[in-house]
Parts: C-alpha cells; structure tokens; sequence
C-alpha cells in the first residue's frame, strides 16, 4: 500500500511537472504572437491563432492542477465527481493518445534517417515539438499512475474486497453504438472510402490518429459489454474496468473536441480548412461517440452492488 502510494505521488508531481513545458510554450505563442515576435500558425489569422491557444493553455493549466490534486492534502477536499471527470476525460485525451504518440516517434525517426532536411512545420523548432510530446506522454503516464492511488486513497475499503457480484448493468445501446463507432473509424483508418468526401486529404497522422481511436472504441465497447454479462468474464475484472474507463473517456473527450470543430468547418467552410470526412457524416459519428462515451460511464457510475458490502469509488463519486 505503501509503495503503490509512493509510485502514485511521484507520478502525480511526474505528471505535472513534464506538462509544464507545455503550458510555457503555449503562453509563449500567444504572447509572441500579439506582440510580433512569433510567427501565426499556418491557415489561422491572429485571433484565431490567440484563441485556439488560449484554450490549450486552459486545457493545461487544468492538466496540472488536476496531477497536484491527486497528490497534494487539498485535492481530498474536492468533490469526487469533480476530480473523476477531470481525470476520466484527461486519460481520455492523454493516455488513450499513448499508442499514437509511440507510433508518431517511430515513423519520424525513420523519416529524419531517410531525408535529412524534410518538409517539417518551420515555424516551429524540434526541441519544441519534442517538449510538447514529452508533455503529453509524460502526463498520460504519469495520470494513469496517478488517479488510481487517488482512489486508494480516498476510498481504501472499496480495494479490500473482492467482489465480482457488483458488475456495472451497462446499458446495450451504449456498447452497441460505441462498437459501430469503433467499426466505421476502422474501416476508415485501413483505407475505406465511404463516408470520406476528400480521400487525399488523408495523411499518415489522420490515419493514425483514426485507427487509435477506432482501436479504444472497439476496447472499450467490448469490455463494457463484457463487464455487463455476469459471470462472463474470464479477464480481470479490475482491467476490464480500466479498459471500459479509458474506451469511454477517449469516445467522450476526442468526439468533444472534435465536433464543435468539424460544425464549423462544415457551416463557414473555410478555403484553407479541408476534412477528409463528409461533413455531414463526421459531425453525427462524433456525436454518437459522444453519447456512447457518457451512456459508458454511467453504466459504471449507476452500477449498485448486489452484496449489500459497501459502494465502490465510483457508487461514491458524490461525496
């Protein structure tokens, strides 16, 4: 106990501290940018530019604040609703984004060996990008490590029982939708075309960035399902959970950022903003991602045990 307390401050303080360089850059382009002396990112204006790094910088300034949360006295003080939300959609966003991040580091390396001089984004210098890439393994590491000796913490009677009688009652149609989410981002990520309006927009990132989130869809949606069928699972029962928290969140937290995005590039439709996806299609599978990711969640947070033994961290998210 001691010693997965130890590991989860260290991660906590870890995670905060590689997210910082992160924040910092950020706050650097906003600031360069108003004051002329960092460049505009490529198809922004000005405002745009401010305001889409203004968010991030939220975005992190959050990410940091919830590590120290997990870690410090004062986040014991928080609601639990708040800290497991904060956590379940930024290991939706960071630690389902790991696979793709390793696989970014590999190709690049490949590609710097094979040309020496690529075409790479000049207005932004490698030892930024390597730090803003080490922020967002380093956080999602260090949040997957992290939150669940938060729980231990907090909740310490809910990790002293074994009971697998208290299974979440997922409801089919959140499981169901997010597998057929799942399929169709697949079906993308291998080279299908239906439902892409622009096949040669489609980079090796978009491609790989769909096929992680094709991949946590369908992981997620079969372990809900699994977790739901009583007596059925022969896995652990705690890595079905972790598989169902992180399917969900990666549903909710991507389809979140994403949405809100491609309706504005299907209403201004912008000249220099081009989607590979039909714009009509994109918004409704981000939508249902959205609604299958929450239906996911509640399934597990709703889930009341049958032993009558005392309620799991997440029956207790309230206090």
């Amino acid at each position: 106990m001691e010693r997965w307390d130890r590991v989860g401050r260290c991660a906590g303080y870890g995670a905060a501290l590689a997210l910082s360089p992160y924040l910092l850059i950020k706050v650097s382009w906003v600031v360069g940018s108003l004051v002329g002396l960092a460049p505009i990112g490529e198809a922004f204006n000005l405002a745009g530019w401010v305001l889409l790094n203004t968010v991030t910088i939220g975005m992190a300034g959050l990410g940091i604040a919830l590590a120290l949360a997990l870690v410090r006295p004062w986040g014991m003080r928080i609601p639990g609703w708040l800290v497991a939300f904060c956590a379940w959609t930024g290991a939706g966003f960071l630690v389902s984004i790991l696979p793709y991040a390793v696989l970014t580091t590999v190709l690049d390396a490949g590609r710097s060996s094979a040309a020496d001089s690529g075409g790479g984004d000049s207005s932004m210098p490698g030892w930024e990008a390597a730090l803003i890439q080490f922020g967002f393994i380093g956080m999602g590491c260090g949040l997957a490590l992290a939150f669940p000796a938060y729980l231990r913490r907090r909740w310490p009677e809910a990790f002293t029982r074994q009971d697998a009688d208290d299974a979440p009652t997922a409801p089919t149609w959140a499981a169901f939708v997010a597998g057929a989410v799942g399929l169709v981002w697949l079906y993308w990520a291998v080279g299908g075309t239906l439902g892409v309006a622009n096949p040669a927009e489609r980079d090796t990132n978009w491609l790989l960035l769909t096929g992680v989130g094709a991949l946590w869809a369908l992981l997620g949606a079969a372990a809900t399902w699994t977790l739901s069928r009583k007596g059925a699972a022969r896995v652990p029962r705690r890595f079905l959970l972790a598989l169902a928290w992180l399917g969900s969140g990666s549903l909710f937290a991507w389809s979140c950022w994403k949405l809100p995005l491609t309706v504005f590039v299907a209403l201004a439709q912008p000249t220099d903003a081009t989607m590979p996806e039909n714009l009509v299609v994109a918004p409704v599978l981000h939508f249902a991602a959205v609604a299958a990711g929450v239906g996911m969640m509640r399934s597990m947070v709703g889930a009341r045990p049958r032993t009558g033994v005392g309620p799991t961290p997440l029956h207790k998210l309230h206090e």
